[in-house]
């Protein structure tokens, strides 16, 4: 799938899980209750042991029925990494206009993390389709309303802290989808 195709599926099914420092004999297990569950998407962070790996083979298991794409990249290496295990977006908790660009080479999809206008702009004009506002809690739901008030060209997703209370009203404020961590996938270390 091209950048335009993942966003069109993001859009469409709104939850992304984020599985984060999971061991890899986890992984599919974890992978496989996701999808029964419903979820099609999930992202692996980069900052789990053996994430290459992990992704290459959830990339080859789940093909066609689920979008795999990493997460917590902070660098190009890392996200060209990423993409030659088979990710189909490379999402940062940050802006790095060096990520946005890469994945723009690979046609794949960018998400970068951003707090202020100022960043959100700034990743605009680099190229991204979409930007992850981080950590969408503590800013709250209307700041997406407020964000998107001068710059209604975006498409936002939300992350940090998002959970069943509170999905809803970001949701009607504005943004796309949410990134769900530990409120979703909740498993011993």
């Amino acid at each position: 799938m091209n950048e335009i195709e993942v966003l069109q599926k993001i859009k469409e099914y709104g939850v992304i899980a984020i599985v984060r420092g999971t061991k890899a004999d986890q992984m599919k297990k974890i992978a496989q209750a996701l999808y029964e569950g419903g979820v099609r998407i999930i992202e692996v962070t980069f900052n789990t042991e053996n994430v290459q790996e992990m992704i290459k083979e959830l990339t080859e298991e789940f093909k066609g029925r689920m979008i795999i794409g990493a997460g917590t990249v902070l660098d190009a290496a890392s996200a060209r990494a990423a993409i030659l295990c088979g990710a189909e977006f490379v999402l940062s908790p940050s802006c790095h206009l060096d990520v946005i660009q890469i994945c723009q080479k690979y046609s794949v999809l960018a998400i970068p993390g951003i707090m202020t206008p100022t960043e959100a702009v700034q990743a605009w004009e680099a190229g991204a389709r979409i930007v992850k506002v981080f950590p969408a809690a503590t800013l709250g739901p209307s700041y997406i309303q407020q964000l998107l008030g001068p710059l209604n060209q975006l498409e936002v997703m939300v992350v940090g802290g998002i959970n069943a209370d509170n999905l809803q009203d970001f949701l009607k404020n504005g943004a796309i989808s949410a990134g769900i961590g530990s409120d979703l996938v909740n498993y011993p270390h």
